[in-house]
């Protein structure tokens, strides 16, 4: 795919080695992958297949061995750590699987944590407060509660409350549902659905769950650390 205004991100020719001491183990292998403004994409395949480190790739925590990682027409991978996340504060979001909340902060807290980088990254656009992100995503009655004292569902939602707070552009979800029962989960993705159609942001998930990768418009399976599917669902 040749770059053009609408693309967000993209790896060319990319492959990632993780090692330990001496040994390597290929986790990507020369792979190539664009996303556009506003796509719907799941990464889909089993554990160890790379979909993961495509994904920190994507958001700029990996820097590849081989290949180039732009983001929105600017060079990535070849950035230091500071100016990565730099870059990241200016659009790009991320979903773990674990909401990975600061324990010792209320959900609101959190959320302005995040507020208050965006803020630094210079980012603009729509710029809902703390308060009115958490009543998006149902937790109204949650401000005041610390992450110990929340469901996984409830802190799943104030992870993706908090990535809203950085007015992504790019919403990188890494089996964000992986923790939760499958009614839980389904309505976590059904609220992410919702948000997306109403903020506009694109948004790429990590999933070994078939079922969650066809509720999206294109799912790119991996496998051995290549591509070896890449089909439109919708």
């Amino acid at each position: 795919m040749t770059a053009t205004t609408a693309e967000l991100v993209g790896c060319r020719a990319v492959s990632v080695v993780h090692r330990n001491g001496e040994a390597g183990v290929s986790a990507l292998l020369n792979v190539d992958f664009q996303i556009r403004a506003g796509e719907r994409v799941a990464l889909f395949g089993p554990s160890g297949s790379g979909k993961t480190t495509l994904l920190h790739v994507l958001g700029g925590l990996i820097i590849p061995e081989h290949g180039e990682v732009t983001w929105r027409g600017r060079p990535l991978s070849t950035l230091d750590a500071r100016a990565r996340a730099r870059e990241r504060s200016r659009g790009i979001a991320l979903v773990f699987q674990g909401a990975n909340l600061l324990p010792t902060l209320t959900a609101y807290e959190n959320v302005v944590f995040a507020a208050n980088a965006a803020a630094a990254g210079a980012r603009s656009g729509d710029e809902r407060g703390p308060a009115e992100l958490l009543e998006l995503v149902g937790l109204a009655a949650k401000f005041e509660a610390l992450p110990g004292e929340l469901s996984g569902g409830e802190a799943q939602r104030v992870a993706i409350a908090r990535a809203l707070a950085q007015q992504p552009s790019l919403l990188l979800c890494d089996e964000p549902t992986g923790q939760l029962d499958s009614e839980t989960g389904r309505r976590v993705l059904d609220l992410v659905d919702a948000l997306q159609h109403d903020f506009g942001f694109a948004q790429v998930t990590a999933t070994h769950d078939a079922d969650v990768a066809c509720r999206f418009d294109r799912a790119v399976a991996l496998e051995d650390g290549r591509i070896v599917d890449d089909a439109w669902l919708q």
